[in-house]
Formats: structure tokens, sequence, C-alpha cells
């Protein structure tokens, strides 16, 4: 034997440095040859390569080894002999690892004692070894210097899969994290991704501190949003409620220290985007591997997009289903909630719609900064005393509520609002008009917010009727509304519509005065819907403008062509809707209109009722002041029906009050003449005329004279007829 072949005297080799992961090298002696397994355990007695031990692990036959690479794939290194069972057992061995088993990273030695049955040259060229050894070749030096190699051979294979894995798994799994919309569901893939990177399957979470930005619910205490182990069942839980002390540390210290932290028992990635942090544990049994560390580093950059985008569509779906004024949710929101409390209706719910009245008052007034107080007062009012409810902004002034119908009593929802609200420095009271809807089976989302919608809308036109319930008889009528509206649409653009005139005649010598043009709908067998229906349409739709510049012109052509024959009288009264006056352009609008027709602006008075006083006041008065500085006269119709304040009607440039026919048709049953007498009395101090409308007997004619009103108009003197009948009237007159 030569020296250096002596098989004891060098295991004192320079000592390598422990591995404090504790895990060793797997190391298969396959021979049937009992004493080659004892050699070469005492060969490799406490050997360490790379600072990790050696296990040693037997096998006396291919199919024994078999076995084993099937249970434990981990394996390092095989010695393994060629001739067993059979001549070729070992070769064939090595066809079933790398082909069958797929172990392409084990390291093979093949030993024999028999070279003859497997020459090297063809053995290392058809088959995928390694190594290729003698037994008697093979001495104690030559042995260890094999496995050495063989071990660091198979740890830079192994590394490179284990990169190669886990590039894999971050390649394949990015594209999902990436289409992750919701944080829950992405934070529990991300969870498992990690432990399966790390080829763990033990506890883990996700923790999550603060929310979308903007949205005004960004808790302060961590909560947790994924788990894993004992930790799946604590989604939705507060960090603090976990039963771990040592995990709320080490989240917690994650967080404060803004970075990833990698410790002998856990490992936890710190993530930030925009205003929420995020920290991502696992518990792991020792330390990372360098490789391992490597690939969290790359998971944690591709995981940090993720969860940017995941934060971006976050934000994007909250700005689509929320106000972005009061932060509560919105009208898609909102019906999305009508939609579950239509497929859960046996609990009683209710839909109420709240509208906040003459709201634009308070945004021309006081402004706009103001009113946007008012409006989150409210939501803010309105979401504390129904806290188990559901409250959305659906509209510019309008909430929306959906809860039991014993809490959402409109008598208590009205009680709420009667306490002035803090906007700025004003306190601010407010009324509110309220339809509701009860919640049954019958129906989805859109049906009930629309049910919702006409008990509101018929509470609007009720003012005094108050909080209003939706009955199927509204849907019938809503119904025959937009029929009525289609087939009105259709004829104003078909130019079926007609303008007629009725006379306005003076209670002093009885000459003609002026004109009321009024809108009509003819057909063939009289008209199709009398003005108190499809006027009130027109203005709900928005009609009304189109109808009412139109009626305007028409009148003022009217009066040109009167005059033109020496047959107009002093004025021509037009009503005006308050879809009009509330057009910051209407003024110059009209303006043009007279100018188109020929027409004195001293020949035009402009109607309003005395409810749109009330309406927008502040857009009223500037409109009528630029009318008037026209030379326009300004008449308010319908005078005493209404609420207006004396105050406010010394500010209106009034030129006549019309005194209203319920004030006239008193005269005759009986009930006096105060109020007709008080308004004329009022117009006489405001300096303006007054007409009376509905004069239908010679009685009601010489108690208004007596009372000093200055003109009548009803059906005593004439009906509302067209153009050519008027003509024909004016000139028998």
């Amino acid at each position: 034997m030569q020296p250096d072949d002596e098989p004891l005297d060098f295991l004192d080799a320079e000592p390598e440095p422990n591995d404090t992961t504790g895990a060793h090298w797997k190391l298969l002696i396959v021979d049937d040859d009992a004493e080659v397994h004892e050699a070469t355990r005492f060969a490799i007695h406490n050997m360490r390569i790379s600072g990790r031990p050696l296990q040693l692990i037997n096998a006396h036959s291919a199919a024994e080894a078999a076995a084993i690479l099937e249970a434990e794939p981990d394996v390092a290194v095989i010695l393994l002999d060629v001739v067993m069972e059979s001549p070729h057992a070992g070769l064939d061995l090595v066809q079933r690892i790398r082909h069958e088993f797929g172990l392409t990273d084990v390291r093979i030695i093949l030993r024999t004692g028999q070279p003859g049955h497997a020459p090297e040259l063809k053995v290392i060229r058809d088959y995928d070894i390694n190594d290729y050894k003698t037994k008697a070749e093979l001495t104690h030096t030559r042995l260890v210097t094999a496995l050495i190699a063989a071990v660091r051979s198979y740890d830079q294979l192994r590394t490179i899969s284990e990169n190669r894995r886990g590039l894999e798994l971050i390649v394949n799994a990015t594209p999902g994290l990436m289409q992750s919309q919701v944080l829950n569901h992405f934070a529990n893939t991300a969870l498992r991704l990690m432990q399966s990177l790390l080829r763990l399957c033990g506890d883990g979470i996700v923790s999550v501190r603060g929310g979308v930005a903007g949205n005004g619910s960004e808790p302060e205490m961590p909560r947790v949003v994924a788990g894993a182990g004992r930790f799946a069942a604590a989604v939705g839980l507060a960090l603090k409620q976990l039963d771990d002390p040592e995990l709320i540390a080490d989240v917690r210290d994650c967080m404060a220290r803004q970075e990833h932290c990698f410790a002998a028992n856990h490992t936890a990635l710190y993530f930030q985007a925009g205003h929420r942090q995020a920290v991502m544990l696992v518990r792991n049994e020792s330390p990372l591997k360098t490789v391992e560390r490597q690939l969290l580093d790359i998971f944690a950059v591709n995981l940090y997009a993720c969860l940017a985008n995941v934060t971006l569509v976050e934000r994007l779906n909250y700005i689509a289903y929320h106000d972005p004024l009061t932060r509560l949710p919105n009208r898609t929101r909102f019906i999305e909630e009508l939609n579950h409390a239509a497929a859960d209706a046996a609990r009683g719910d209710v839909v109420c719609m709240i509208d906040i009245d003459h709201f634009t008052d308070v945004n021309n007034a006081l402004g706009h900064a103001v009113g946007d107080q008012l409006l989150i007062a409210v939501g803010k009012r309105i979401g504390l005393a129904f806290p188990d409810c559901h409250l959305a902004r659906i509209g510019a002034d309008t909430f929306g509520l959906i809860g039991p119908e014993a809490r959402l009593v409109p008598e208590r929802l009205q009680a709420l609002l009667q306490e002035p609200f803090a906007a700025g420095d004003q306190q601010l009271p407010i009324s509110a008009t309220m339809g509701l809807c009860r919640i049954t089976g019958n129906g989805n989302g859109h049906t009930l917010f629309n049910r919702a919608d006409m008990a509101f809308t018929r509470a609007r036109l009720n003012p005094h009727a108050g909080p209003l319930y939706f009955s199927p008889d509204m849907e019938q009528h809503t119904t025959w509304r937009l029929e009525v509206l289609r087939r009105l649409r259709y004829d104003f653009h078909g130019g079926r519509l007609a303008v007629w005139f009725q006379p306005q005649v003076s209670l002093a010598d009885g000459s003609l005065t002026g004109l009321e043009a009024l809108a009509r709908w003819p057909d063939s067998q009289g008209f199709t819907q009398p003005p108190q229906v499809f006027i009130p349409l027109a203005e709900e739709s928005g009609l009304i403008v189109d109808i009412g510049a139109w009626i305007l012109d028409q009148s003022c052509a009217a009066f040109s062509r009167l005059r033109a024959a020496g047959n107009a009288p002093r004025r021509i009264a037009v009503n005006v809707s308050m879809p009009q006056m509330r057009r910051p352009d209407f003024p110059e609008q009209v303006a043009r209109i007279l100018a188109a027709r020929g027409m004195p602006a001293s020949a035009l008075e402009l109607e309003i009722t005395e409810s749109q006083l009330l309406d927008e006041p502040q857009i009223v008065l500037r409109n009528l002041q630029a009318l008037k500085q026209e030379g326009i006269q300004i008449s308010i119709d319908d005078f005493g029906t209404g609420y207006s304040s004396l105050g406010y009607l010394r500010q209106l440039p009034i030129d006549c009050i019309k005194i209203d026919r319920s004030f006239v048709l008193e005269i005759d049953h009986g009930k006096g003449d105060l109020f007709a007498e008080t308004i004329i009395t009022l117009a006489h101090k405001l300096g303006a005329e007054t007409v009376a409308e509905g004069v239908d007997t010679m009685d009601q004619v010489k108690c208004l004279r007596h009372l000093g009103c200055d003109t009548a108009q009803g059906f005593l003197y004439a009906r509302p007829m067209p153009v050519d009948e008027l003509t024909s009237w004016i000139e028998q007159r």
C-alpha cells in the first residue's frame, strides 16, 4: 500500500465551519457486499462537507435502492456497485434513477470489483454517471476526495435547481397576482407562494395596516388579511386579537423597522404601497439558506409591484363605488345593495330616498363650500343614527337608506333632520322630501330603486302629503306618464303643438289690454292632453325649455302680426317655467327672439308663478332684474297660493300681480272678497297692476271693479283661441 493510500492518517483535514441548519448530506451505499458498507461507514465517520455531516443510507441490492430513492429523493451522492443481483443491476438502476425517477441532481459514483463487466469508456459514454472507480483503487483518500467533489457538485446543481424552481414559481404566479383585484385574495395567494418557495407548510399570516388612500377609513391597528396553519381562521381579526404574543411582536417590529426581517424561527417581508403597510410572515424551523434569501429578494420585488397594482385597482373600485365628497357609497353601490336586499326579502327591509328641499338655494346664497359641508353633515347624522343600515349618496342632494322597516319610520327620519346642521359658520335648518318602498321578492335592485324614486317623485309633486310609500298605481301612473311624454316629444318635434291666446279686458272701459299665450296639444278629436297634464311632464323632463322657447317665439310672431294689422293690444303675456328661468342665458335668449320678430320689449310680459320665487330665489331675482332692464314687463301668476315672503316680494321688479281663479271663484260661493281685496291692495302699494283670472260672471266683474282690480280674464269675455280666430274676435269688437 502506498503512503498516500493509508486509510486513517488524513481524517484530521482542515476543519470546516459547522452548518447551523442541522441538515445532513445523504449518502446512499448500494452494494451486495456487507464489508463494503462497513468499510465505507468507518471511512466517513465524523466527516463533514461544507460544515454539514454525512448521513449514511445502506442498500444491498438495486431493487432495495430503488425503493429507498422513491421514499427519499433528496439523496446527494450514490456509491453504486455494478454487479449485484444481476451482472448489470447497477447500470440498470442508473437508467431508472435518471429517467424513471427524474433525479438529475444526485451524483452517482460507479464502483466495481469486476471492471471487465463494465468497461470504463463505454460506461462513461453510455450512462449518466459522474465518476467511475474500481474498488481496488478507491482508497480512503480518493474516496473522501470523490465524495467532497460529488457533494459540492450536487450542492451547486441543487442551488441551480432551487433557483430555477423558485423563479418558475414566481414567473408563473406573477400574472395571477397582477390580476388580483381584492386584497384578501392577493394576500392569500402570495402567502401560499412564499411558503412554496421556502418549502414550508406551517403557520403564516399577512397583516395590513392602512386602507385605500382617500377613503377616510384607515385603521391604526394592523389587521389579518390572510393566514395559514393555526392562523387560517384569523382572517378579518385585528392583529392584537391573535393568541400569539411573539408573532404579534414580530409583525409590529417589522412594520416599525420598515424592512424585511430574517430570524432563526421566522421570515417577515415588508411592503408599503401608498398609505398601506403590509407584513408577510412565515414560521421556519431554521435560518434561510443563501439561495432562499436570494429568491425571496426577487419574490419581494415582484410582490411589491403586484401589491401596488392591487392598491390601484382597489382605489379605482373605491372611486367607482363611492361619493368623493361624503365618502359614502354612491348610486351604483346602492343598487348593488338593493340587489342583495331583494334576494333576502324576508327580512322586511325598506328602501328610502331622502332629498334635501331647496338645496340649490344654499349653494347660491352661501356658496358651494357651505353646501358641501351641509351634505357631509347630513350624511354623518343619518349614518350615526342608523349604523346598521346601508346609507348612500344617490344624487346631488339625495340620500338613500336600506334597512328594517321597523327602524326606518318616516316620522323618525323627519325628526332626525329637524335639528339645524352645522355647515361652516352656519346653523342651517332643512326639510326633506321622502319616498319609500317596501322590499319584496318582486323585482331586482333597479326595480326597487325606480319604485322608491316613483314614491319620491309623487311626494315632491305633492309636498303637503308628506313621505309616501310606493304603491302599484304609481308604477302604472309612471308608465302612463312616460307614454304621454314620449308622444308629447314626438308631436312637439313634428309641429303638432299650438299656441292659443286668451284676451285680457280692462275692467274700467272693457277695452282689450292684453293677451295670454297658452300652449295647446290638439288632435282630430279635440285635445290629446290638457295643459295641466303635459306642461308639468315637460317641466320634469326638461322638454319645457324647448317648448317654452318655441311658445315665446310664436307669441312674439303673433303679436307682430296683430300689430301689423292694427289690432295688437298693449301687451302679450307668456308663461315662463323654472327650467327656463334657471338658465343663465335666458335674458339673452328672450332678447334675441324679440329682435328676430321685431317686437318691442315693453309689449312682452313674462309670467312666473309664486312657487318659482321660492324655488331658487337668487337665480330668479338675477334674471328678472336683467329682463326688467331690457324693458320687459314682469307678472306673478297664481299669487296667494304659495308662501312667498312679502319682504322678498318688495325686492322683485314686479309690474303685475295675477289673482288666482280660486280667489275669484270664492266671490260667487259667498265666501266674500277678502283675499281678492288683500291682493289688490298689496299690488297697488307695490305699484303693480292686477289681473283677475277665471272671471266667468258679471257679479265677479262688479265685485272686482269695486275693489279696484284693473283687468279681467275669463270665459265671460272669451275662451283661449288660435290666432286666426283671435283676429276675427278683435275685429268684431
